[in-house]
C-alpha cells in the first residue's frame, strides 16, 4: 500500500518536474503582452476591434458553406441569411474598426452595470458571511467603473477596451507563473529524503 503511494507521488513529481518551466515562461510571455497592451490601449483596443472583424467574416464564410450542405430549404435560407448579416458585419467593423470600438465600449459599460446590479442582488438575499460583503464590494466597484466609462464617453472608448484587455493578460500570466512556482515546490521537497540516506 505505501509503494503505491510512493510511486504515485514520484509520478507526479516527475510530470511536474517536466511542465513548470514551460508554464512559467508561457505565463511570463503573456504577463509581458498583457503589459504591452495596457501601454498602448488605443492599439490594443484598435486591434481587438479588428480580429473581431475577421472573426466575424470567417464566421459568415463558414455558415454560408454550411448553407449549401444543409439539408431543408428552410435551414439553408437561415444559414444563407446568417452568413450574410454575419459577413457584412464583419466588413463594417473592418472598415470602421474605431467606431465598432465605440461599440464594445458601450457594451462593456452594459456588462459592467448589469454584472453590478446582479451581485448587489445576490448580496442582499445571501445570510450576513464574508462572501456577502466581498459580493457586494465587487458589485459596487463594477457599478462604480461603468459610471466612470460612461461620464468619460466616448474619450474612454479610445482605452477601456485595450486596458482592459491587457489588465486580463497580465493576471493571466501572473496566474500562470504562481501555478508553475507552486507546482515546483513538492519537487524540492522530495529531493533532501532521497539524500540522507546517502549521507547516513
Amino acid at each position: 500500500m505505501n509503494s503505491i503511494t510512493a510511486t504515485t507521488g514520484d509520478d507526479e513529481g516527475y510530470a511536474l518536474e517536466n511542465e513548470w518551466r514551460p508554464l512559467a515562461i508561457a505565463g511570463g510571455i503573456v504577463g509581458l503582452i498583457g503589459i504591452l497592451a495596457m501601454a498602448a490601449p488605443a492599439i490594443t483596443g484598435l486591434s481587438v476591434s479588428i480580429a473581431l472583424g475577421a472573426l466575424l467574416v470567417v464566421g459568415g464564410i463558414v455558415h454560408g458553406v454550411h448553407a449549401f450542405t444543409a439539408r431543408g430549404r428552410r435551414g439553408s435560407i437561415w444559414q444563407t441569411a446568417l452568413a450574410a448579416v454575419s459577413v457584412l458585419a464583419g466588413l463594417v467593423v473592418l472598415a470602421a474598426p474605431a467606431i465598432a470600438l465605440v461599440t464594445l465600449t458601450i457594451a462593456l459599460v452594459a456588462y459592467l452595470v448589469i454584472a453590478g446590479i446582479a451581485e448587489l442582488a445576490t448580496a442582499v438575499r445571501m445570510p450576513a458571511s464574508r462572501g456577502r460583503t466581498s459580493i457586494a464590494v465587487s458589485g459596487v466597484i463594477a457599478l462604480v467603473l461603468a459610471g466612470l466609462l460612461w461620464v468619460g464617453f466616448p474619450a474612454t472608448a479610445a482605452w477601456a477596451i485595450g486596458l482592459l484587455v491587457g489588465v486580463n493578460l497580465l493576471v493571466t500570466g501572473l496566474s500562470m507563473v504562481a501555478v508553475a512556482m507552486a507546482s515546483r515546490r513538492p519537487m524540492d521537497d522530495v529531493t533532501p529524503p532521497a539524500t540522507e540516506p546517502r549521507g547516513a
